[in-house]
């Protein structure tokens, strides 16, 4: 998750409109879910009382080749925080995007992501957002935005000092048992993590991914016995 962006260097328009129109079939039960689940369903982490720093990130829905998918992104291993890890696009709200309580947090995560990944904001159909939640280890209080790749554009690593990569995953591919194991992490951390793209989903992305098919009846029996290290690659 970035920390910082270059003021004024956004393409996200002033305004950010939250609207569930012209959505394909497929995404309604995600929209439906979103509207009903509570926060504690999500994550047993939630946000302080007071204190936390404000992000967002985008999680984007689109359509390839193989039908459904997400776009995600990996951490560069140069830095100090999350290096390696696969990511949704986001970062920390900018005092330029707004009320957190309100409209600063789309801006973020579609600012963010075109920043990250080089995408064109204005492809992208806002339809909803989770509740907000905590990440501990780095005092993030953090929105998970949710959007649909409406027309998509070129993406990429736009800063290879901070993003390894870019790439979208097959929904069909998170939803295959085969895929699917428990993350152990030497602390003692158990969770939910996919196994695709040559990677490990692991951590908050993979624990909302998780939440999110499950709440779209999307989930597939799998094996929660199965257990990979965080090092795992194919």
């Amino acid at each position: 998750m970035g920390t910082h962006s270059p003021s004024g260097a956004s393409g996200v328009p002033p305004q950010v409109t939250v609207s569930v129109d012209g959505l394909p079939g497929w995404l309604e039960p995600v929209a439906k879910a979103a509207h009903t689940i509570a926060p504690e369903q999500l994550s047993r982490f939630l946000p302080p009382p007071q204190g936390g720093r404000q992000a967002a990130v985008l999680i984007l829905f689109g359509e390839g080749e193989r039908g459904p998918e997400l776009l995600l992104m990996e951490r560069s291993s140069s830095l100090r925080a999350h290096a390696g890890q696969p990511s949704f696009p986001g970062g920390a709200l900018d005092p330029e995007d707004g009320d957190p309580a309100s409209v600063g947090p789309l801006r973020a995560a579609l600012r963010e992501a075109q920043e990250e990944t080089g995408l064109d904001p204005a492809g992208v159909q806002v339809f909803s957002a989770l509740p907000r939640l905590f990440i501990p280890v780095s005092g993030f209080v953090v929105t998970p935005v949710l959007g649909w790749w409406r027309e998509p554009s070129p993406v990429g690593a736009v800063d290879p000092a901070e993003t390894a990569r870019v790439f979208t995953v097959p929904v069909a591919d998170l939803t295959d048992a085969s895929n699917r194991a428990m993350a152990i992490h030497p602390s003692g951390y158990r969770g939910p993590a996919f196994l695709v793209q040559s990677t490990l989903v692991w951590g908050f992305t993979a624990g909302l991914i998780d939440r999110i098919l499950h709440f779209a009846g999307w989930e597939e029996p799998w094996d929660r016995g199965r257990q990979v290290p965080l090092d795992w690659r194919a």
